[in-house]
Protein backbone atom coordinates (compact mmCIF):
# COMPACT_ATOMS: atom_id res chain seq x y z
CA UNK A 1 0.00 0.00 0.00
CA UNK A 2 1.21 3.51 -0.86
CA UNK A 3 -0.21 6.55 0.90
CA UNK A 4 0.36 10.28 0.42
CA UNK A 5 -0.13 13.32 2.63
CA UNK A 6 -0.33 16.96 1.54
CA UNK A 7 -0.03 19.51 4.35
CA UNK A 8 -1.04 22.98 3.12
CA UNK A 9 0.27 25.29 5.82
CA UNK A 10 0.62 29.04 6.18
CA UNK A 11 4.39 29.07 5.65
CA UNK A 12 5.00 26.06 3.40
CA UNK A 13 3.27 23.17 1.64
CA UNK A 14 4.52 19.66 2.36
CA UNK A 15 4.04 16.53 0.27
CA UNK A 16 5.01 13.02 1.30
CA UNK A 17 4.56 9.55 -0.18
CA UNK A 18 5.14 6.51 2.02
CA UNK A 19 5.06 2.81 1.36
CA UNK A 20 3.21 0.82 4.01
CA UNK A 21 4.40 -2.70 4.76
CA UNK A 22 1.88 -4.53 6.92
CA UNK A 23 3.14 -7.69 8.63
CA UNK A 24 0.28 -8.16 11.08
CA UNK A 25 1.83 -7.28 14.43
CA UNK A 26 4.28 -4.86 12.81
CA UNK A 27 3.65 -2.14 10.27
CA UNK A 28 6.39 -0.12 8.60
CA UNK A 29 5.96 3.28 6.94
CA UNK A 30 8.88 3.94 4.59
CA UNK A 31 9.23 7.40 3.10
CA UNK A 32 9.54 7.33 -0.69
CA UNK A 33 9.24 11.04 -1.45
CA UNK A 34 9.20 14.27 0.54
CA UNK A 35 8.88 17.81 -0.82
CA UNK A 36 8.58 21.04 1.14
CA UNK A 37 7.71 24.02 -1.06
CA UNK A 38 7.99 27.51 0.50
CA UNK A 39 4.71 29.08 -0.63
CA UNK A 40 3.78 31.47 2.18
CA UNK A 41 -0.01 31.73 1.89
CA UNK A 42 -0.15 33.38 5.31
CA UNK A 43 1.63 36.45 3.95
CA UNK A 44 -1.40 37.18 1.77
CA UNK A 45 -4.19 36.05 4.05
CA UNK A 46 -3.17 37.58 7.38
CA UNK A 47 -2.87 41.00 5.73
CA UNK A 48 -5.66 41.06 3.14
CA UNK A 49 -7.89 38.08 4.07
CA UNK A 50 -7.36 36.74 0.55
CA UNK A 51 -4.93 34.52 -1.31
CA UNK A 52 -3.36 36.70 -4.00
CA UNK A 53 -3.60 36.01 -7.73
CA UNK A 54 0.16 35.39 -7.90
CA UNK A 55 -0.03 32.83 -5.09
CA UNK A 56 -3.03 31.14 -6.73
CA UNK A 57 -1.04 30.62 -9.94
CA UNK A 58 1.86 29.06 -8.02
CA UNK A 59 -0.49 27.01 -5.86
CA UNK A 60 -2.22 25.47 -8.86
CA UNK A 61 1.11 24.64 -10.51
CA UNK A 62 2.23 22.96 -7.29
CA UNK A 63 -0.99 20.93 -7.01
CA UNK A 64 -0.61 19.79 -10.64
CA UNK A 65 2.93 18.68 -9.82
CA UNK A 66 1.75 16.77 -6.76
CA UNK A 67 -1.03 15.18 -8.85
CA UNK A 68 1.58 13.87 -11.30
CA UNK A 69 3.63 12.46 -8.43
CA UNK A 70 0.55 10.74 -6.99
CA UNK A 71 0.08 9.07 -10.36
CA UNK A 72 3.76 8.23 -10.88
CA UNK A 73 4.06 6.61 -7.45
CA UNK A 74 0.72 4.84 -8.03
CA UNK A 75 -0.59 6.00 -4.66
CA UNK A 76 -3.54 4.02 -3.29
CA UNK A 77 -4.97 6.86 -1.21
CA UNK A 78 -4.11 10.43 -0.28
CA UNK A 79 -5.37 13.28 1.86
CA UNK A 80 -4.71 17.00 1.39
CA UNK A 81 -5.36 19.17 4.44
CA UNK A 82 -5.27 22.97 4.49
CA UNK A 83 -4.93 24.81 7.80
CA UNK A 84 -5.19 28.39 9.08
CA UNK A 85 -4.28 30.41 5.96
CA UNK A 86 -6.81 28.75 3.67
CA UNK A 87 -9.52 28.45 6.31
CA UNK A 88 -9.29 32.18 7.09
CA UNK A 89 -9.08 33.39 3.50
CA UNK A 90 -12.17 34.74 1.74
CA UNK A 91 -11.30 32.78 -1.39
CA UNK A 92 -9.87 29.62 0.18
CA UNK A 93 -12.92 27.46 -0.47
CA UNK A 94 -13.20 28.81 -4.00
CA UNK A 95 -9.56 27.92 -4.64
CA UNK A 96 -10.06 24.43 -3.26
CA UNK A 97 -12.99 23.93 -5.66
CA UNK A 98 -10.90 25.17 -8.60
CA UNK A 99 -8.06 22.80 -7.70
CA UNK A 100 -10.47 19.87 -7.58
CA UNK A 101 -11.84 20.77 -11.01
CA UNK A 102 -8.54 21.67 -12.71
CA UNK A 103 -6.04 19.40 -10.94
CA UNK A 104 -8.15 16.54 -9.61
CA UNK A 105 -6.95 16.97 -6.01
CA UNK A 106 -9.54 17.23 -3.24
CA UNK A 107 -8.49 19.63 -0.47
CA UNK A 108 -10.02 19.39 3.00
CA UNK A 109 -9.94 22.77 4.77
CA UNK A 110 -9.77 21.64 8.39
CA UNK A 111 -10.43 23.60 11.58
CA UNK A 112 -8.06 23.86 14.54
CA UNK A 113 -9.68 20.95 16.36
CA UNK A 114 -9.33 18.61 13.39
CA UNK A 115 -5.73 19.74 12.92
CA UNK A 116 -4.94 18.96 16.54
CA UNK A 117 -6.61 15.55 16.36
CA UNK A 118 -4.53 14.53 13.34
CA UNK A 119 -1.27 15.65 14.93
CA UNK A 120 -2.21 13.90 18.17
CA UNK A 121 -2.42 10.61 16.28
CA UNK A 122 1.27 10.96 15.51
CA UNK A 123 2.47 11.94 18.99
CA UNK A 124 0.31 9.61 21.09
CA UNK A 125 2.87 6.82 21.24
CA UNK A 126 5.42 9.22 22.78
CA UNK A 127 3.25 9.87 25.82
CA UNK A 128 3.02 8.00 29.14
CA UNK A 129 0.71 8.59 32.11
CA UNK A 130 2.50 11.84 32.99
CA UNK A 131 1.14 15.34 32.33
CA UNK A 132 1.97 16.77 28.92
CA UNK A 133 1.21 20.02 27.15
CA UNK A 134 1.45 19.51 23.40
CA UNK A 135 2.45 22.72 21.60
CA UNK A 136 2.14 22.77 17.82
CA UNK A 137 3.24 26.08 16.32
CA UNK A 138 2.39 26.65 12.68
CA UNK A 139 2.60 29.72 10.50
CA UNK A 140 -0.87 30.95 11.37
CA UNK A 141 -1.98 29.17 14.52
CA UNK A 142 -0.86 27.40 17.66
CA UNK A 143 -2.66 24.27 18.81
CA UNK A 144 -2.45 23.37 22.51
CA UNK A 145 -3.46 19.96 23.88
CA UNK A 146 -3.31 18.97 27.53
CA UNK A 147 -2.81 15.31 28.46
CA UNK A 148 -2.89 13.69 31.87
CA UNK A 149 -2.89 9.98 32.75
CA UNK A 150 -2.71 9.12 29.08
CA UNK A 151 -5.87 11.01 28.11
CA UNK A 152 -6.37 14.32 26.35
CA UNK A 153 -8.49 16.49 28.61
CA UNK A 154 -8.32 19.93 26.97
CA UNK A 155 -7.60 21.32 23.51
CA UNK A 156 -7.63 24.80 22.00
CA UNK A 157 -6.44 26.53 18.85
CA UNK A 158 -5.19 30.14 18.91
CA UNK A 159 -4.59 32.57 16.04
CA UNK A 160 -0.95 32.99 16.98
CA UNK A 161 1.66 31.60 14.59
CA UNK A 162 5.18 32.27 13.37
CA UNK A 163 4.20 34.12 10.16
CA UNK A 164 1.39 36.00 11.91
CA UNK A 165 3.76 37.20 14.66
CA UNK A 166 6.57 38.00 12.20
CA UNK A 167 4.29 40.25 10.17
CA UNK A 168 2.60 41.76 13.26
CA UNK A 169 -0.86 40.37 12.61
CA UNK A 170 -1.12 38.84 16.08
CA UNK A 171 -3.45 40.42 18.61
CA UNK A 172 -2.50 41.24 22.23
CA UNK A 173 -5.98 40.06 23.23
CA UNK A 174 -5.33 36.59 21.79
CA UNK A 175 -1.99 36.39 23.62
CA UNK A 176 -3.80 37.22 26.87
CA UNK A 177 -6.49 34.68 26.03
CA UNK A 178 -3.87 31.98 25.47
CA UNK A 179 -2.10 32.83 28.73
CA UNK A 180 -5.40 32.69 30.64
CA UNK A 181 -6.37 29.36 29.04
CA UNK A 182 -3.05 27.81 30.05
CA UNK A 183 -3.17 29.12 33.61
CA UNK A 184 -6.80 28.04 34.03
CA UNK A 185 -6.29 24.52 32.68
CA UNK A 186 -2.75 23.47 33.64
CA UNK A 187 -3.42 22.87 37.33
CA UNK A 188 -0.95 22.23 40.14
CA UNK A 189 -2.55 18.90 41.04
CA UNK A 190 -1.48 17.52 37.65
CA UNK A 191 2.13 17.68 38.81
CA UNK A 192 5.18 18.47 36.68
CA UNK A 193 4.27 19.39 33.12
CA UNK A 194 6.37 18.12 30.22
CA UNK A 195 5.97 19.99 26.96
CA UNK A 196 5.78 18.21 23.61
CA UNK A 197 6.80 20.38 20.69
CA UNK A 198 5.88 19.81 17.07
CA UNK A 199 6.46 22.00 14.04
CA UNK A 200 9.43 22.73 11.82
CA UNK A 201 10.83 25.49 14.02
CA UNK A 202 11.10 23.46 17.22
CA UNK A 203 12.64 20.62 15.20
CA UNK A 204 15.30 23.04 13.92
CA UNK A 205 15.97 24.27 17.46
CA UNK A 206 16.40 20.66 18.56
CA UNK A 207 18.89 20.09 15.72
CA UNK A 208 20.85 23.20 16.72
CA UNK A 209 20.96 21.95 20.31
CA UNK A 210 22.85 18.87 19.03
CA UNK A 211 20.97 16.57 21.37
CA UNK A 212 20.58 12.84 20.86
CA UNK A 213 17.26 11.59 19.42
CA UNK A 214 14.75 11.16 22.25
CA UNK A 215 16.57 13.58 24.57
CA UNK A 216 14.70 16.23 26.56
CA UNK A 217 15.48 19.89 25.83
CA UNK A 218 15.27 22.36 28.70
CA UNK A 219 13.41 25.66 28.61
CA UNK A 220 16.73 27.31 29.43
CA UNK A 221 18.25 25.77 26.30
CA UNK A 222 15.35 26.99 24.13
CA UNK A 223 15.91 30.53 25.43
CA UNK A 224 19.67 30.28 24.80
CA UNK A 225 19.08 29.10 21.23
CA UNK A 226 16.63 31.94 20.56
CA UNK A 227 19.24 34.47 21.73
CA UNK A 228 21.94 32.72 19.69
CA UNK A 229 19.84 32.87 16.50
CA UNK A 230 18.86 36.50 17.09
CA UNK A 231 22.54 37.47 16.98
CA UNK A 232 22.80 36.18 13.40
CA UNK A 233 21.59 38.07 10.36
CA UNK A 234 19.08 36.39 8.06
CA UNK A 235 21.91 35.64 5.59
CA UNK A 236 24.02 34.07 8.33
CA UNK A 237 21.08 31.96 9.48
CA UNK A 238 20.76 30.65 5.92
CA UNK A 239 24.44 30.08 5.13
CA UNK A 240 26.02 29.44 8.52
CA UNK A 241 23.15 27.79 10.40
CA UNK A 242 21.86 25.99 7.30
CA UNK A 243 18.24 27.19 7.50
CA UNK A 244 15.81 27.44 4.62
CA UNK A 245 15.13 31.11 3.76
CA UNK A 246 11.50 30.78 4.85
CA UNK A 247 12.65 29.25 8.16
CA UNK A 248 15.33 31.85 8.86
CA UNK A 249 12.90 34.72 9.42
CA UNK A 250 10.15 32.90 11.34
CA UNK A 251 12.22 30.81 13.76
CA UNK A 252 12.69 33.62 16.28
CA UNK A 253 8.98 34.52 16.62
CA UNK A 254 8.16 30.80 16.71
CA UNK A 255 10.69 30.29 19.51
CA UNK A 256 9.01 33.07 21.45
CA UNK A 257 5.67 31.26 21.23
CA UNK A 258 7.12 28.03 22.63
CA UNK A 259 8.91 29.93 25.40
CA UNK A 260 5.82 31.88 26.47
CA UNK A 261 3.63 28.78 26.53
CA UNK A 262 6.17 26.80 28.55
CA UNK A 263 6.62 29.63 31.05
CA UNK A 264 2.89 30.07 31.55
CA UNK A 265 2.52 26.32 32.08
CA UNK A 266 5.54 26.20 34.45
CA UNK A 267 7.05 23.59 32.14
CA UNK A 268 10.83 23.38 32.30
CA UNK A 269 11.47 20.81 29.57
CA UNK A 270 10.25 19.81 26.12
CA UNK A 271 10.44 16.66 24.03
CA UNK A 272 10.53 16.99 20.25
CA UNK A 273 9.18 14.02 18.29
CA UNK A 274 10.03 14.26 14.58
CA UNK A 275 6.37 14.20 13.59
CA UNK A 276 3.73 16.61 12.40
CA UNK A 277 0.45 16.99 10.57
CA UNK A 278 1.56 14.95 7.56
CA UNK A 279 2.35 11.99 9.84
CA UNK A 280 -1.06 12.20 11.45
CA UNK A 281 -2.60 12.24 7.98
CA UNK A 282 -0.65 9.08 7.10
CA UNK A 283 -1.93 7.28 10.18
CA UNK A 284 -5.47 8.44 9.50
CA UNK A 285 -5.24 7.08 5.96
CA UNK A 286 -3.82 3.77 7.17
CA UNK A 287 -6.61 3.33 9.73
CA UNK A 288 -9.18 4.19 7.07
CA UNK A 289 -7.78 1.70 4.56
CA UNK A 290 -6.85 -1.16 6.90
CA UNK A 291 -10.10 -0.87 8.94
CA UNK A 292 -9.00 -3.60 11.32
CA UNK A 293 -7.10 -1.66 14.00
CA UNK A 294 -5.74 1.64 15.17
CA UNK A 295 -2.00 2.20 15.14
CA UNK A 296 0.54 4.32 16.98
CA UNK A 297 3.49 6.24 15.63
CA UNK A 298 7.17 5.64 16.40
CA UNK A 299 9.82 7.40 14.34
CA UNK A 300 13.20 5.79 13.61
CA UNK A 301 16.01 6.93 11.36
CA UNK A 302 18.40 5.08 9.12
CA UNK A 303 21.53 6.98 10.14
CA UNK A 304 23.63 5.48 7.39
CA UNK A 305 21.42 6.62 4.53
CA UNK A 306 19.73 9.55 6.23
CA UNK A 307 16.29 8.09 5.49
CA UNK A 308 13.45 8.10 7.95
CA UNK A 309 11.07 5.25 8.48
CA UNK A 310 8.07 4.86 10.73
CA UNK A 311 7.27 1.78 12.76
CA UNK A 312 3.78 1.26 14.16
Amino acid sequence: MKLAAIDIGSNAIRFQVSSVLDHGSRVLFKKLEYIRFPLRLGHDVFGTNRISDASIVKFKKLMKTYKLLLELYEVDDYMACATSAMRESENGEQLANQVLKECGIKIDIIDGKQEAELINKAIHSYLTDKTYLHIDVGGGSTELNLYTHGKKIKTRSFKIGSVRVLEHYDSPLIWKDMEKWIKDNVKEEYGRVISVGTGGNISKLFDLAELKPGAVMSLKKVKELKMFIEKHSIDDRIYKLQMNPDRADVIVPASGIYINVMEWAHSHSIIVPEVGLKDGIMLNLFEKNSKQRKVTFVNTEDQGKGKKTTQV
